[in-house]
């Protein structure tokens, strides 16, 4: 689990086709000096990937045909700047919301624009997810937990505090940036328990 607050901004060092994927080298930037294990779950740009390996400050993932499938991570290259959360554990703060870093689909950014200080965003998500999110409810983009302020004709507004947009990838987000959606979990759980799914 995580909570969509982002610890750091990495970068990709390397991507390399393995036999079920592709294996990324990822740069650990501010996370460089926090205690990591083999196995340990990091999420990058939303996705739970599984560290495989530590090098000097990086670390290595293996990304399954599936993942690359159903999100943005087929779209990096050596260089690519991506978010980064380490698994939340028992003795940390809840600050965003929960998390799973299963990403349900990918969206893009449909207009962006600077309003006193603040960036105001609109992301256009797929149809399926539409119904999965609401006004002041909350929705995880690239792994960064964001609340809703409006939602209509299938685009979701958020606003973005200075220092998340200094803080994350999405200081370079452009119109048409395609990203990772990952939509609130108590709204899946709820649509099941009532026997829509």
């Amino acid at each position: 689990m995580f909570t969509g607050i982002v610890q750091a901004v990495g970068a990709v060092r390397s991507v390399t086709p393995v036999a079920s994927g592709r294996r990324l080298v990822i740069d650990l930037g501010a996370l460089a000096t926090r205690p990591m294990n083999v196995g340990d779950s990091i999420a990058v740009n939303g996705a739970c990937l599984t560290a495989v390996e530590f090098g000097a400050g990086t670390f290595a993932a293996d990304v399954s045909a599936e993942t690359l499938r159903v999100t943005t991570l087929g779209g990096l290259a050596s260089g690519s700047p991506v978010n980064l959360e380490p698994a939340l554990t028992l003795a940390e703060p809840l600050g965003g919301h929960l998390v799973t870093g299963h990403v349900d689909g990918v969206g893009e950014v449909a207009e962006q624009r600077e309003e006193g200080g603040t960036a105001i965003l609109r992301f256009r998500l797929p149809e399926a997810l539409r119904r999965y999110v609401a006004r002041k409810g909350s929705v995880c983009i690239d792994g960064v937990s964001l609340t809703v302020n409006d939602v209509a004709d299938g685009l979701v507004l958020v606003t973005l505090v200075p220092h998340t947009l200094a803080n994350t990838i999405m200081q370079h987000y452009r119109i048409g940036s395609r990203v990772n959606v990952e939509v609130d979990l108590v709204a899946r759980y709820v649509e099941r328990l009532l026997g829509n799914s």
